[in-house]
């Protein structure tokens, strides 16, 4: 699963870009992701994670 965090399992949200001349196109927002290494069951593995993850401390990094 791409653009998911593998914490919390956030993924992209969806919705329209809207011109000036309000012509509708659909868009996306992304999740802003980062690839870090960290301790799961006390093993270092490569995961994605989101920022809000980062910032509130739900995973431990390895050193």
């Amino acid at each position: 699963m791409a653009r998911v965090c593998e914490v919390c399992g956030k993924g992209p949200q969806f919705g329209n870009r809207i011109s000036h001349a309000h012509n509708v196109t659909k868009r996306r927002w992304n999740v802003n992701l980062q690839p870090v290494r960290a301790l799961i069951n006390g093993a270092t593995k490569r995961i994605k994670v989101c920022t809000s993850c980062l910032r509130s401390g739900k995973i431990q990094k390895a050193a």
